[in-house]
C-alpha cells in the first residue's frame, strides 16, 4: 500500500534560518513545529525532511556537526511524538567541489531539482499525489512540482511568480491546517 507523506524543508520552515547553522547549540525549532508535526503524524502522514545544506560543500558545516544537529532535532521532535521518519540532505553546491562533484557539476538532489523527494518516494513507497511539500522558498515549490507532489509555500507575502494553484500560508501551523483540510 502506498503511503502519504509531508516533505518538509528544514531552515525557515521548521526552524529559524539565521544563515548557516554549524553547531547543534545554534539549532532551535520554531515553537509551533513540534505540535504541527505531531498533528501530521496523528493524521497518518510520514514526516520526511528534505534540506539543502551547501555549508557542507563550502566547508562551513562539518558533516559530523550536521549529523549532531539532526540528532538534536530528531530528539526534540521525538519528545513531542513528531520525530521525522527520514532526513534527506543535499550537501552539494555547484561552485564548490566534493568527491564525485566537480565545480560547475549539477547534482539531481539540490533543490529545486526533485532528487531528494524522488529518492524518498522510492525508499518509503510514497504516493506522490496524496502527499505534500512544505517549504519557505520557491525552490521548495519547484521541487514539489517537478516531483509531482503538491507544494505549499510558507511566506508572509505571496511571490508574484507563485503558480495560482499553490497555497501561500504564513507559517507551518497554517500549512498543516490547510493540508489536513484537504482530506
Amino acid at each position: 500500500m502506498m503511503r502519504r507523506a509531508v516533505f518538509l524543508d528544514r531552515d525557515g520552515t521548521l526552524n529559524p534560518d539565521p544563515g548557516y547553522i554549524s553547531r547543534p547549540e545554534d539549532f532551535e525549532l520554531f515553537p509551533e513545529t513540534p505540535q504541527a508535526l505531531r498533528r501530521l503524524r496523528e493524521a497518518g502522514f510520514l514526516l520526511v525532511i528534505v534540506t539543502n545544506q551547501s555549508g557542507v560543500a563550502r566547508g562551513i558545516i562539518p558533516p559530523l556537526s550536521l549529523q549532531k544537529i539532526h540528532e538534536k532535532m530528531h530528539g526534540e521532535l521525538e519528545k513531542a511524538g513528531a520525530a521525522p521518519d527520514a532526513i534527506y540532505v543535499c550537501p552539494h553546491h555547484p561552485d564548490f567541489p566534493q568527491p564525485g562533484h566537480a565545480v560547475g557539476m549539477a547534482c539531481g538532489c539540490r533543490k529545486p531539482e526533485p532528487g531528494l523527494v524522488i529518492r524518498a518516494i522510492a525508499d518509503w513507497k510514497i504516493d506522490a499525489s496524496s502527499s505534500f511539500v512544505v517549504g519557505d522558498r520557491m525552490t521548495d515549490v519547484q521541487m514539489g512540482l517537478a516531483a509531482g507532489v503538491p507544494p505549499v509555500l510558507i511566506a508572509s507575502k505571496k511571490p508574484s511568480d507563485l503558480p495560482p494553484h499553490v497555497p501561500c500560508l504564513p507559517d507551518l501551523s497554517a500549512a498543516v491546517d490547510w493540508i489536513l483540510s484537504q482530506g
